[in-house]
C-alpha cells in the first residue's frame, strides 16, 4: 500500500472552503502528496496547511473555475495517478488501493474509476449495479475520480471553459471516443456530508445561488453544443426557453421577485450561452 500511495497525488480545488478543509485533510495518510488550488485566494489557509503538513502545497489562484483549476493541478503532480477529489465527503483512504488493483486489471485503459455514492437520489445520479464489483458508466462523479495522468492529458483534461458543472461528464465522453471508458467500483464507497463552499453571509449566499443557476444552464447548453451541434441542441432547449419565458412571465405577474430573480438568471446565462459567450459570470459581479 506504501508504494501506491507514494504513486498518487490528491487535488482538492477550494472557494471559501475554509470551514471544512482542516477537518478534510488531517484525515489524509501523510504519505499522499496533496495539491490544494485554492481559488479565494486565502493566504492564511495556505500558510496554516503547509506549515502543519509537509505533503500539502497549496496554490493561490483566480478563480477561474473547477476545470482550470483541476488542470493546473494536474500540471503541478509529478505521480502516475491523481484522485480528483471534493472536501465535503467521507473518504476511507484504507479502499484506495482497490483503485490501484483494477487499474493494473484494465491495464491502465480507462478515463476514470469512482466509487459508489450512498446517499444521492437515483434520479439525479446515475451508478451501476449495486451486486456489482465493477461496471462501465457513462460518466464518473467530478468529485471523486481515480484518474492515470497519462490518460487525463491524451483525453485533453477538463475543458477550462466550463467554470461549473457537466466538467466531468465532458471529459468523459471525450473520453469515449478515445475508447477510454469510466468504471465504478461498488467496493469503495463515499457519502456526502457536508456543503463545499460556506458563505455566511445572506446577501452573499443568495448571490451565489443565483451564479449556480446562471453556470448550470449555460454549461448544459454548452456540452449539448459540443456533442450535437448548434442547431440540433437550440431545438432541445426550446421547451426549457418556453418554460422560463411562462416562469418568469407569473412571477412578474405575482410580484414574486425571489423566483423571478431566479429564472432571470437562468435566461442570462442559457442566452450567453446560446450566443457563443464565455461562462464569464463571477460573484463579484452579481
Amino acid at each position: 500500500m506504501k508504494s501506491h500511495f507514494q504513486d498518487l497525488t490528491i487535488i482538492i480545488v477550494t472557494y471559501k472552503s475554509d470551514e471544512i478543509i482542516f477537518d478534510f485533510v488531517k484525515k489524509i495518510p501523510k504519505i499522499i502528496n496533496v495539491i490544494v488550488v485554492e481559488n479565494s485566494k486565502n493566504h492564511q489557509l495556505k500558510k496554516k496547511l503547509e506549515k502543519r503538513y509537509k505533503n500539502i502545497r497549496v496554490y493561490l489562484r483566480n478563480n477561474e473555475g473547477v476545470s482550470s483549476s483541476l488542470n493546473f493541478g494536474v500540471k503541478k503532480t509529478k505521480t502516475k495517478y491523481l484522485i480528483h477529489l471534493s472536501p465535503d465527503l467521507e473518504v476511507n483512504y484504507d479502499q484506495i488501493k482497490i483503485f490501484f488493483k483494477y487499474a493494473k486489471i484494465l491495464n491502465n485503459n480507462f478515463c476514470a474509476l469512482g466509487p459508489r455514492f450512498l446517499n444521492t437520489k437515483k434520479k439525479g445520479h446515475k451508478q451501476i449495479n449495486q451486486k456489482l464489483k465493477i461496471g462501465k458508466i457513462d460518466s464518473i462523479h467530478g468529485s471523486f475520480m481515480f484518474m492515470n495522468k497519462k490518460k487525463f492529458h491524451d483525453i485533453g483534461g477538463w475543458d477550462r471553459r466550463i467554470f461549473l458543472f457537466f466538467e466531468e461528464t465532458d471529459y468523459c465522453s471525450r473520453a469515449k471516443r478515445k475508447k477510454l471508458f469510466c468504471y465504478q467500483i461498488n467496493s469503495i464507497k463515499t457519502k456526502t456530508i457536508d456543503t463545499t463552499v460556506k458563505i455566511k453571509d445572506k446577501k452573499i449566499r443568495e448571490n451565489w445561488q443565483s451564479l449556480l443557476r446562471w453556470h448550470f444552464i449555460w454549461s448544459k447548453f454548452y456540452i449539448t453544443k459540443k456533442k450535437y451541434g448548434f442547431i440540433i441542441s437550440f431545438l432541445i432547449f426550446i421547451p426549457i426557453i418556453i418554460r422560463i419565458f411562462f416562469r418568469l412571465s407569473l412571477y412578474k405577474f405575482t410580484n414574486n421577485r425571489q423566483k423571478f430573480k431566479k429564472y432571470k438568471f437562468r435566461l442570462n446565462g442559457l442566452f450567453n450561452s446560446i450566443i457563443g459567450k464565455k461562462s464569464f459570470l463571477r460573484l463579484e459581479d452579481i
